[in-house]
């Protein structure tokens, strides 16, 4: 059975803006009281957190194993070990052959996958509801009993590397958001790419994969989460049969680096014979969530999500009803952000012409909608509008099976709290044109932004 793995940054669901955190709690199985998911938490002896939420749509199961560990933890020279590794957890174990548990979820009818982030890694399967236990016991045993050889590792690492020239070598886009990262953190690991430098991934080594196994692999850095038609006291049990035997580890501190002031804007241009349509984006330097939290401003993220909705949030907003539709000037336009990184965040708008058209009067026209922006603000019109798109588009959260441990994982290893998360709707709710205004204006300023072009390659 072939294994397809993203290597990309999983982007976080619900509309990109909310982040639900379920905090492990000691002792009997507790339900909290959430506003989206209704979850059930709990924390084994050994520090593994376990989150459940039940779904009864449909008699199947979504089993997910997230590891608080991603790129941005990687040591300096060691780009893409993270990512190497999620391939290497396929390779087998003491008790199973390389590839065994993916035939073992196939002829179960099942469905897997893994990813790797800046800031985690997560594997997933989805079977038929009683099968969750054939589940537990394999993604358990190689949470504890990982077995790597150079005959496994090095073919192994050979698939990276093609795949990294797929991906990205032979991509002028993917390209271009590499250099703009690079860019646009100053020494923050995020500047490095997920898949990692080529002649970096190329020195990667069976010991240094388990070594960043050995560090980082543990009951007690690493999140359960359990969906689907189940009951949550049957998921405890197993969970306490399977993953409750593995002995926790030491876990180092995550040593991450601040950035420094920035001073200039920057700017990346990229030419390719292979891009057919342009494209312009303008990126700022946003608060996370929990780098707000940090610094004092709690607010700024439901404010910045406000912000985004307003500018970018569909064909009702800002940009695509002015330079789409109304002034015909762009093929496309927008904006994004979000907040669920552990470090920084970023707050992006784009634009492209139509087919045919040159790049430089949309990007004027994009820059004239960032001035206008910062000169007369939002209205509360415009934010009351867009906070009752927000919260509206939460109820829906429980209809994909998926979307639960997806929001789930990627906030809880984040560092949001579960009270922020189920205050999620009131604190998008509370959010005034004011708070928009000045949260934008701590964001959007030039000394901190990349500008972004990708252009097809001039013709002679």
């Amino acid at each position: 059975m072939a294994v397809f793995r993203r290597r990309a940054r999983l982007a976080a669901p619900l509309l990109g803006v909310l982040a639900v955190v379920l905090a492990g709690i000691a002792g009997p199985v507790t339900t909290a009281r959430a506003k989206v998911f209704d979850p059930v938490s709990f924390t084994l002896d050994n520090g593994l957190q376990v989150v459940v939420v039940v779904n009864r749509r449909a008699p199947i199961v979504h089993h997910s194993v997230w590891y608080r560990v991603g790129a941005a933890d990687e040591q300096a020279g060691e780009s893409g070990l993270a990512h190497f590794l999620e391939h290497l957890m396929f390779k087998g174990t003491e008790n199973l052959a390389p590839g065994e548990f993916s035939e073992i979820i196939a002829a179960n009818g099942g469905r897997e996958n893994a990813f790797t982030s800046w800031d985690y890694t997560g594997y997933y399967q989805t079977v038929a509801a009683d099968r969750l236990e054939i589940m537990m016991k394999n993604e358990a045993d190689r949470m504890a009993n990982l077995s790597l050889s150079d005959e496994v590792v090095m073919p192994e690492r050979e698939v990276v590397r093609e795949e990294r020239r797929s991906r990205v070598d032979n991509e002028p886009a993917s390209q271009l958001g590499e250099m703009t990262r690079a860019v646009q953190f100053l020494n923050h690991p995020y500047r490095i790419p997920i898949i990692g430098w080529d002649h970096e991934i190329e020195q990667l080594s069976t010991e240094a994969a388990i070594a960043f196994y050995d560090k980082w692999y543990a009951p007690n850095n690493a999140i359960l989460i359990v969906a689907g038609d189940v009951d949550p006291e049957e998921v405890r049990a197993l969970a306490e049969t399977y993953y409750g035997v593995i002995p926790s580890k030491d876990i180092p501190a995550r040593q991450r680096v601040i950035e420094p002031p920035q001073n200039a804007p920057r700017e990346v241009r990229l030419e390719s014979p292979r891009v057919r349509q342009p494209q312009v984006s303008v990126s700022y330097l946003a608060p996370s969530y929990r780098q707000a939290a940090l610094d004092g401003g709690h607010n700024d993220p439901y404010a910045l999500q406000v912000l985004s909705e307003i500018i970018g949030g569909g064909a009702t907003a800002r940009l695509y009803s002015r330079l789409v539709v109304e002034q015909g000037i762009a093929g496309s336009a927008g904006a994004g952000y979000n907040p669920t990184n552990y470090d920084y965040s970023t707050f992006t708008f784009y634009v492209a012409p139509r087919p045919g058209d040159e790049i430089e009067p949309v990007e004027e026209a994009l820059r004239a909608e960032i001035a206008e922006l910062l000169e007369n603000g939002v209205t509360e019109e415009e934010v009351a509008a867009a906070k009752k798109r927000l919260v509206a588009g939460a109820v829906f959260a429980r209809d994909s099976l998926s979307t639960a441990p997806r929001v789930i994982g990627a906030a809880l290893t984040s560092g949001v709290s579960l009270e922020e998360v189920e205050a999620w709707p009131e604190r998008i709710d509370a959010v005034t044109a004011a708070d928009v205004n000045r949260a934008m204006k701590g964001v959007l300023r030039d000394e901190q932004s990349v500008t972004s072009y990708l252009l097809p390659e001039p013709t002679s």
